[in-house]
This record gives C-alpha cells, structure tokens and sequence, in this order.
C-alpha cells in the first residue's frame, strides 16, 4: 500500500515536532541548571542537507532562526523559502567570491575570521542595500582547517566589523574543539565575548553550542546554539 505525499509530510511533521521538543527541553534545562532566564537562549536550527519542506515544518511549529553552512545549498534554499518569516544564518567557513551570493540572503553571517573578509561583505551589503550582522569566529584550537580567528585577533577584528559601513557586529562565535572538554573551551570564549562587549556593549551575541555539547555552551554564557543532527537527524547528503 502506497503512502500518500500528505502521509509523508504528517510523519515528518511529527517527527520533527518531537525532536524540537526535546532540544528546546534540553535548552531550558541547560538554562535552569545555570541560572539563566530561557528567553536568553536562541535555537537555530541548522537545515544543512535537509531540504526546504523541512524548513517549512520547522516555521509551522515556531522555528524563526535557520543556519546553513554552504552557500550552494543555502541560496536555493532561502529562495524557496523566501515568503517565510525567518532569520537566515550563515554558519559556515566563507570564501571571498561566496560572499555576493551569501549577502543576499543571509542576515547574520557567524564565520567572519579576518580583515579581508569584513571589507568584501561590507562592500557587497552596500551594493545590494543591505545591513548583515557579522559575528567574529574565533579559532578555539590550533586547526587552520575549522576557520577562526587567533584570540588575540578578535578585539581588532570586531572593531573592524563595528566601524564597517552596512554590517553590525552580533559578537563572537566558535565551534569546541575536537578532543577537548566543551566546558572549557566555551569559557575561554565567554572571556573574549566579555572583552568584545566592554568595546562593543551592543555586540551581546555569543554563538556557541551543537547538537553535542548545547547544555555545556549555556552554562557558559551562549546566546545562539546552533542544533541541526538532534532535530533533523543524521545528516545525509542533500538532494534538491
């Protein structure tokens, strides 16, 4: 017996509903066990591989903030997408010639690693009359391959971003390092979100946190975890 396409979308529907109640349960213990208000943590929820009928189940049940890490993807997607009430976030590493195409859909890019690349987003934001927020990735571990700043890169950084016509600086960013201990890796970058704010006091974004290592983030100050495997599953490879 065949299954219907509406048979399909309910299933999935389902599925994702209660994948998203589980994260957003775990967000809110991760809060309470940390002192902290839930209303401070934002989820975005990162589609990378999924296609946009899932990011259409995710708006239906409240989802506002969607991340994706490359562009090819992501651009058709947003487009797909675009009668939709949502925050697009780019979240992964960026090449100069991705930056136009990432520009015209993405309002908050998270993988701005160095000077170069604040002053071509800058360039193309004003062509195309947008603002985008940009957040300062930082190189939490010593892998040129991961993207990231160098720490002691991050305030000159953010204050580039900061004065940059066209962007608004959001913060900071990273990704814990392989084979270390999330909590300590998220604390070293609670600090430089300190220092970035004491020079930007607007720039409250700390983004920070997966599917993984979520609760360890919030205990450390994360305002953006980015959850894409605990709500859509084991990633496979994407077919539009």
């Amino acid at each position: 017996m065949s299954v219907s396409a509406d048979e399909r979308r309910r299933t999935r529907r389902d599925e994702i509903a209660a994948a998203l109640a589980e994260v957003q349960g775990r967000i809110g213990e991760a809060c309470r066990a940390a002192g902290r208000d839930r209303a401070e943590v934002t989820l975005i929820a990162v589609t990378k591989t999924y296609p946009a009928s899932d990011v259409r189940l995710l708006c239906e049940l409240g989802v506002r903030e969607v991340g994706e890490n490359r562009d090819q993807e992501a651009a058709p997607k947003a487009r797909e997408c675009q009668d939709l009430p949502l925050t697009w976030h780019f979240v992964g590493q960026l090449q100069t010639n991705k930056v136009r195409s990432v520009v015209s859909y993405a309002d908050v890019i998270h993988s701005v690693d160095r000077a170069r690349l604040v002053e071509v987003i800058s360039r193309e934001a004003g062509k195309q009359g947008r603002q985008v927020g940009c957040l300062v990735q930082v190189a939490l571990d010593d892998d040129p391959a991961r993207g990231g700043a160098r720490p002691v890169d991050v305030p000159e950084l953010a204050d580039l971003i900061a004065a940059a016509p066209h962007l608004w600086l959001g913060g900071v960013m990273a990704v814990a390092p392989l084979g270390e201990e999330p909590g300590k890796a998220f604390a070293r970058l609670r600090e430089l979100a300190a220092a970035v704010r004491d020079r930007h006091p607007h720039a409250t974004m700390l983004s920070a946190g997966m599917s993984d290592d979520l609760g360890a983030a919030v205990a450390h100050g994360a305002t953006h975890v980015r959850v894409g495997t605990a709500l859509l599953g084991r990633r496979k490879p994407f077919v539009r």
